[in-house]
């Protein structure tokens, strides 16, 4: 993977040689705020190229940033709602077990206070 990195950024070196070879015409630029007398069409071109790819790239990372937390809040919404219906289920569980001792103890109380199990001694 190394090797095809290096021989992509070889070849577009060798591209943007070959375009500022080619295009050798000077030419005035008006810069907004200042303007350059001469410069080769060649380096005007690769530099707006190079610029347009710095303003595409951190675009694309904000773009990317902001799909990326809307993902993370899709994701983070489901573990709640997992989590908020597994609390219920405890929630349920411990309600039903509670009932259950409660009837128990109901049970055992009204064995014991029975007057007719009692045995005097």
């Amino acid at each position: 993977m190394r090797y095809v990195l290096v021989a992509l950024l070889v070849v577009i070196f060798g591209y943007a040689l070959a375009l500022v070879l080619q295009n050798g015409t000077e030419l005035t630029v008006d810069l907004l705020f200042t303007q350059v007398p001469a410069m080769r069409l060649g380096l005007l071109l690769l530099l707006t190229l190079a610029l347009g790819i710095i303003v595409g790239l951190l675009l694309g990372v904000q773009v990317f940033r902001v799909f990326q937390n809307s993902w993370e809040i899709k994701r983070l919404r489901k573990d709640i709602e997992y989590l908020r219906k597994e609390q219920i289920q405890n929630a349920q569980l411990a309600a039903a077990e509670a009932a259950a001792n409660v009837r128990h103890e109901k049970t055992v109380l009204d064995v014991h206070s029975d007057p007719r199990n009692s045995n005097p001694l």
